[in-house]
């Protein structure tokens, strides 16, 4: 019977952010002008790293992964929900729905990562100097990089994997803007205390692991800042500092909410809300915050715009 059921249906239904008309032009255009700030700014660090010889460093190549995860973790959800904006309620299939929401795990997990990997960098430029390019090398940041993406890949498989294994039956309706785990399994009529276990216990690993190393290298950074005895020497560590974990704390504040709580009874319009910021603003914020504050980018982005088109 469970069989029958999950295989008659052909899709589910996307409620949206919103059902008033009056909201859902207005949020459209604004949500537009979000993707496309999102796209230059991130294009734009990549494009500068790579063209500027200078930045060709562990930090920089680092925040050009950055990037590349924000450009897809944003497209996998932005376009959907512009399009969920003009045409109201929309079906999407289950095959797409799980490659949306593979694809969102992919890059959500790759980015909470990634922002640990790029602590640690910090730590080690900061802590010791001496020995930073030994430790730091290209190797060893093409090789953390290389991680981070192969646990944002098993973590969408089995999560993806279990989700679809359920039984889908009575409301097709997706009370949200995307296919995420939360409310697919509202949606089901079989049991999912194993899947929110998993949930609890990959999400909390992954965060565990995350706010940890960040956490430890941000103490023993701030001590060895406080130690230095010319102000020149600390400003320019205090402000890259202050930048990744201005990033840090949008994106564990609002994402962690949803997935280490999933039995709290969140209003479905909390969690789009909630939603909206790590999944479409963060995006936009993190070539802002983090990289077009940084003086090396600034003055790449004046030497670029100086060169001739042409010879």
């Amino acid at each position: 019977m469970k069989e029958t059921n999950q295989s008659s249906m052909t899709g589910f239904i996307l409620l949206g952010l919103t059902d008033d008309p009056l909201l859902q032009v207005p949020l459209f255009v604004l949500f537009l002008l979000v993707y496309v700030t999102t796209l230059i700014g991130n294009v734009t660090i990549m494009a500068l790293i790579r063209v500027a010889p200078h930045l060709h460093t562990p930090m920089y190549f680092l925040l050009s992964n950055l990037s590349f995860v924000d450009i897809c973790y944003s497209s996998a959800i932005t376009p959907n929900m512009m399009a969920n904006l003009l045409l109201g309620r929309m079906v999407i299939s289950i095959s797409g729905c799980a490659v949306q929401l593979f694809s969102f795990i992919v890059f959500g997990t790759s980015e909470s990562l990634l922002l640990a990997v790029m602590a640690y960098d910090r730590y080690s430029a900061i802590c010791h100097p001496l020995l930073y390019s030994a430790v730091m090398t290209g190797k060893m940041c093409m090789q953390l990089v290389i991680v981070v993406y192969i646990c944002g890949l098993l973590h969408a498989l089995l999560q993806t994997g279990v989700i679809f294994r359920l039984s889908f039956c009575g409301s097709k309706e997706i009370s949200h803007f995307f296919c995420d785990v939360p409310p697919l399994l509202r949606l089901s009529c079989t049991d999912t205390f194993v899947n929110e276990i998993l949930m609890l216990i990959c999400s909390l690993t992954i965060a565990i692991l995350s706010v940890c190393t960040i956490l430890t290298s941000y103490i023993y950074i701030l001590t060895t800042i406080m130690r230095m005895s010319s102000s020149g020497g600390r400003l320019p560590a205090f402000s890259t500092c202050s930048s990744h974990l201005i990033c840090v704390t949008l994106f564990y504040s609002t994402g962690l909410v949803v997935y280490l709580s999933p039995k709290l009874k969140y209003s479905s319009g909390f969690e789009r809300v909630t939603s909206v910021f790590y999944t479409v603003v963060i995006p936009m914020l993190n070539p802002i915050i983090y990289s077009l504050r940084n003086q090396d980018v600034k003055d790449s982005l004046k030497t670029l715009q100086k060169r001739p088109l042409c010879g």
